[in-house]
């Protein structure tokens, strides 16, 4: 301790790392350390930080922190909804290639729908208006019935007199009578009635020109009025969408997520499928649907699509294919 003046010694003395003859140790040093460790460092307030920007008058307005944040979350939101828009650009794998197969496969055009549906119920000889009445009727009969039924009560309903006059001149009975046995024939036979007589009063006896305008009647729905506006007034406006429709663009991954609606899959389907493809879709597909992608056991193994399409994947796993 030579050299040491005596109030160094003290200060040595009462320090934490030496002891009382003045060695420091290693114990000791962990120790005052780790006190020093424990010991809480007083929290530092927040200081709100202010800016000056110029206002629109030239002068100087302050801007705080939490303005500044703001901001900073509106950008960030923004930059959000740009990556949900460009999320949008989906569309399904291979859906080109299984379009053009099941327009191979559909080439005969054979399907009771082609031979059977609302393009073929209405007797062209009759007016434009009459002739654009009886493709609604007949849409409004299909609905939950098949092509066959919807035929044969279209030739009944013509037979009677299938005009705008004379439906409003047949008692509902008579109308339920004529269209039996398509499905909820007593509910549909009210729709025609009701339909009929507002074609009547608002149409000056033809039938509504927009989608909006028709899913107002009664008994009439989305798919029924795209149809109708594309075979009676001869504008695509949407896809119809039925239960084949749904189904098979179901299995053909046609949707970004499986959708449990005919109305969402058309919402779907039309944000990616080219415009151009909407004309045919419903005929197309629904004749696929009634010959090979049944509702009931699908005929997988003799399909085109059976490689590329999920569902046929599935099916036909473990299976020899059937197509050439």
């Amino acid at each position: 301790m030579i050299g040491c003046s005596i109030s160094t010694i003290v200060r040595m003395i009462s320090s934490p790392y030496f002891t009382a003859s003045g060695r420091q140790t290693r114990s000791a040093t962990r120790a005052a350390a780790d006190a020093l460790g424990k010991k809480k460092k007083p929290a530092r307030k927040h200081v709100k930080i202010e800016y000056e920007s110029e206002n629109q008058d030239g002068g100087r307005e302050q801007a705080s922190d939490d303005s500044k944040e703001d901001v900073a979350s509106k950008k960030r939101k923004k930059d959000t909804s740009v990556t949900k828009k460009q999320s949008s650009d989906w569309e399904p794998a291979n859906w080109r290639e299984q379009l053009a197969n099941i327009r191979e496969m559909r080439k005969l055009r054979d399907a009771p729908v082609d031979s059977q549906g609302c393009e073929k119920t209405a007797d062209m000889n009759q007016s434009a208006e009459t002739i654009r009445y009886q493709v609604l009727i007949s849409l409004m009969l299909s609905s939950q019935t098949k092509d066959q039924v919807t035929f044969a009560a279209m030739e009944k309903l013509k037979a009677h007199g299938l005009t705008v006059e004379n439906i409003l001149k047949t008692p509902t009975s008579k109308i339920g009578e004529l269209i039996y046995p398509v499905g909820f024939w007593k509910k549909k036979a009210e729709y025609i009635k009701e339909a009929t007589k507002i074609c009547a009063e608002t149409y000056k006896g033809d039938i509504p020109p927009t989608v909006k305008d028709l899913t107002a009647l009664p008994g009439v729905g989305p798919k029924m009025a795209h149809i109708t506006m594309n075979v009676a007034w001869g504008e695509v406006t949407g896809i119809g969408v039925d239960t084949h429709v749904h189904r098979i663009a179901n299995r053909l991954g046609w949707v970004k997520k499986p959708t449990k609606l005919p109305e969402e899959t058309r919402v779907a389907v039309e944000s990616w499928l080219p415009r151009e493809e909407w004309d045919e879709l419903n005929v197309l597909l629904v004749g696929f649907g009634q010959q090979t992608c049944l509702p009931v056991g699908p005929q997988c193994e003799s399909c085109l699509n059976c490689k590329i399409c999920p569902e046929g994947r599935r099916v036909t796993r473990g299976k020899p294919s059937k197509t050439k």
